[in-house]
């Protein structure tokens, strides 16, 4: 089945755009390849995608080891901001890319709004 990327990325711009406080975000396949993104410019789009699912993979057996359940979501947290993993179906992990002054309870509401989208979009 053929991926339609123009709309995968329409929809990460959309997103982007209209987001307070979020400056990127990717749709990466869980071998890391990239599939769709409005990141950053100065972002290499294939060492993100590869590192997002890097993280997500090993986010899930840490998950495992520790009875932790079913992974949702992976947070990391750095001077600049937050980046935030979360797996979207089995096809893809996206990747959302926010400001140290990103309201994180909005954030996530957003993130989950997204997701459900970008689900359909992958069907």
């Amino acid at each position: 089945m053929a991926i339609n990327t123009a709309k995968l990325e329409s929809i990460l711009q959309n997103f982007v755009t209209a987001t307070s406080d979020v400056q990127g975000a990717a749709l990466v396949s869980p071998d890391g390849l990239p599939l769709a993104s409005s990141l950053p410019g100065e972002m290499d789009e294939e060492r993100v995608s590869a590192m997002s699912a890097t993280m997500l993979s090993l986010g899930e057996r840490i998950g495992t080891e520790l009875s932790r359940g079913i992974l949702d979501r992976i947070y990391v947290e750095g001077s600049n901001g937050f980046g935030i993993l979360t797996s979207c179906g089995s096809e893809a992990v996206l990747l959302v890319l926010a400001s140290r002054s990103a309201k994180q309870g909005i954030l996530m509401l957003e993130i989950k709004r997204l997701t459900a989208e970008l689900k359909m979009a992958l069907l």
